[in-house]
């Protein structure tokens, strides 16, 4: 499919699901696509960096895989980023990936620890942090139950229905490793 020659300067406005759609239909299965929607993430102009990264949600759903090769540059942007849109996006990016017990990343796992029970963060960081966080320590008990000690913290939190969602998904997630 085509689409203008300038993602940019598309992504550079405000953009609507149909076009959000094209860009998708554009870049699903050619890497060479998504390498430079990707590149995009990383433009000087807010509105066309986050255009691509939400343009890159929708990616996801059908190419996650192709998106791999971006994981380490992703945990990279999100561990500087303050947008909390950007960092949403990213998180929702980075849950969609596959993780494996040798390059699990601490600076990475630190981060997702600390934003769970962060009651300063939007619920939907928390809980992209809580499932990332899952993924890395389903690897080894010990980071498993510090997780567990984390998620308990919440209990005295409130939550709203997303967060007790995720909770509630992640414990059964556990709960399913430790039988």
């Amino acid at each position: 499919m085509e689409v203008s020659t300038n993602q940019a300067v598309m992504l550079g406005r405000k953009i609507n699901m149909p076009e959000i759609r094209r860009v998708v239909e554009w870049a699903a299965g050619d890497d060479d696509n998504i390498r430079r929607l990707y590149s995009l993430t990383r433009s000087q102009d807010e509105r066309t960096g986050l255009n691509a990264l939400w343009v890159l949600t929708h990616v996801a759903k059908q190419d996650a895989g192709r998106l791999q090769c971006f994981h380490d540059d992703l945990i990279d942007m999100l561990l500087v980023e303050t947008h909390v849109g950007r960092k949403r996006m990213m998180l929702q990016l980075l849950r969609e990936q596959a993780y494996d017990s040798t390059t699990i990343r601490s600076d990475f796992l630190d981060y997702c620890l600390s934003k769970i029970n962060s009651e300063c963060e939007p619920y939907a960081i928390r809980c992209f942090c809580m499932y990332c966080a899952f993924k890395m320590c389903r690897f080894y008990p010990e980071l498993l139950g510090e997780l567990g000690e984390r998620l308990e913290m919440l209990d005295h939190q409130a939550l709203s229905p997303g967060l007790k969602s995720a909770l509630a998904t992640t414990r059964k997630a556990m709960a399913r490793l430790t039988r």
